[in-house]
C-alpha cells in the first residue's frame, strides 16, 4: 500500500507541475499545435521528471538502507565490487544500497551515469554466492554505464507524447463525426469526449507497451553481456540459472524494468526482461 500511495502522490505531483507551466505558457490544448505541446510536455516532461526522482522513488519504495559506512564485511565486499566495475567502467561511484526482500533480486536507477543507484536485496545476498552476486551487479553497473535509464526514458516519453496526442486527435475526429450526423449538430459532450479519450490511451498504451518491452528486453541481453565481461561468462550463466530457479520479482511498477529479475507473464512481447533460458543461450552464442 505504501508504494501504491507514493507512485499516485508522485504522479499528481507531477500532473500538478506540468499542468501550472502549461498554464504559465498560455499553451491552448484546443489547437493542434496546442494538443502537441501539451503531449510534449506530458509525455515528455512527465517521463523525465520521474527520471530526475527515480533515485528518491526507488528508495522510498523499496527501503533501501544507503551504506554510507560498511558496517559488517558484506557490505564492505559490496562496496568494493561496486567501485571496483565503475572504474573499470569509467563512471563515477555510484550510491550503494541493500533492500530487505527474501527475493533474489537487485536493480540500478537514476538520473544519469555519473548520478545512479545500485540496489541489492539481502536475499540475493543470502542465496547466492559470491562470484554469482559478483556477476549481477556487473550486470546492473553495465545498465548504468550504458546509460539505459536515460535511453529507457526517452523512449516512454515518445511513446507517452504519441499515445496523449493520438487518443484526443482520434476523439476529435470521433466527436466531430458525430456532429455531422446528428439533428442538433452537436458531436461527443465533455465527459463522453473524456471518456472515448481514456479508452483510446488504454488501448494505444497496450500496443505500446510492447513496443517499450522490446526495447528494455534487448538492453537486458546487452547488460548480461556487459556482466558476464566484467565477472566472468560462467558467473553471469549460474547467476541468471539460479533467478530461474526463484520467484518473481518483488519490484513493483516502473521498478520492474530496472531489477535484474523481471515479472513472468502470460506473453513475452509485454515482458520487461527475456526468459532466463533465452538470456543464458545468448550468453552460451557469445562464448
Amino acid at each position: 500500500m505504501k508504494r501504491v500511495l507514493l507512485f499516485l502522490a508522485t504522479n499528481f505531483a507531477i500532473m500538478m507541475v506540468l499542468s501550472v507551466v502549461m498554464s504559465l505558457l498560455g499553451v491552448d490544448a484546443r489547437s493542434t499545435s496546442g494538443l502537441l505541446v501539451m503531449a510534449l510536455m506530458f509525455g515528455m516532461g512527465g517521463s523525465f521528471i520521474s527520471l530526475l526522482m527515480s533515485k528518491w522513488i526507488a528508495k522510498r519504495s523499496v527501503g533501501a538502507g544507503i551504506i554510507d559506512t560498511p558496517s559488517n564485511s558484506t557490505e564492505q565486499w559490496l562496496v568494493d565490487t561496486v567501485a571496483r566495475m565503475a572504474e573499470e567502467r569509467n563512471i563515477a561511484m555510484p550510491e550503494v544500497a541493500i533492500y530487505e526482500s527474501p527475493v533474489m533480486n537487485a536493480f540500478a536507477t537514476g538520473p544519469s551515469k555519473n548520478n545512479s543507484l545500485v540496489a541489492v536485496s539481502s536475499g540475493l545476498l543470502q542465496t547466492m554466492t559470491r562470484e554469482e552476486a559478483e556477476a549481477v551487479i556487473g550486470h546492473e553497473v553495465t545498465h548504468v554505464s550504458n546509460g539505459d535509464m536515460v535511453t529507457l526514458t526517452l523512449i516512454q516519453g515518445v511513446v507517452n507524447t504519441f499515445i496523449i496526442f493520438f487518443a484526443r486527435i482520434i476523439a476529435s475526429v470521433i466527436s466531430n463525426a458525430l456532429a455531422q450526423n446528428s439533428n442538433n449538430g452537436q458531436g461527443l459532450g465533455m465527459f463522453a469526449y473524456m471518456g472515448v479519450v481514456f479508452v483510446l490511451e488504454m488501448c494505444l498504451g497496450i500496443l505500446a507497451s510492447i513496443i517499450v518491452a522490446w526495447f528494455s528486453r534487448q538492453r537486458e541481453y546487452k547488460a548480461d553481456a556487459g556482466g558476464a565481461e566484467l565477472a566472468g561468462r560462467q558467473n553471469m550463466i549460474n547467476a541468471l540459472e539460479r533467478l530461474g530457479g526463484g520467484v518473481p520479482s518483488d519490484l513493483k511498477s516502473e521498478m520492474v524494468a530496472f531489477g535484474i529479475n523481471g515479472e513472468k507473464t502470460f506473453a513475452e512481447l509485454f515482458m520487461s526482461h527475456p526468459p532466463i533460458a533465452k538470456r543464458v543461450a545468448a550468453l552460451q552464442l557469445g562464448a
